[in-house]
């Protein structure tokens, strides 16, 4: 499932961050790996996706997280 389709308060972990090179680049920068595990803070339509992930709160535009496939932690 898409980073995206995630609802507040909800745990995940990333399994596979897309194919651009340059987008790869970028957000490993800010700290999200695959592998990483973060919580979903808050995903309002239409705003930015509010994540917590190593122990750092990141707005993330809606396109980026459409790149990212995550697994919901049980």
């Amino acid at each position: 499932m898409k980073l995206s389709e995630l609802k507040a308060d909800t745990n995940a972990r990333v399994v596979s961050l897309g194919s651009d090179e340059r987008f790869i680049k970028r957000i490993t920068s800010i700290g999200m790996n695959e592998g990483v595990s973060f919580e979903v803070v808050k995903n309002d339509r239409k705003m930015p996706v509010l994540i917590y992930v190593r122990e750092t709160l990141l707005a993330m535009n809606r396109k980026d997280c459409e790149k990212i496939e995550v697994e919901v932690k049980a």
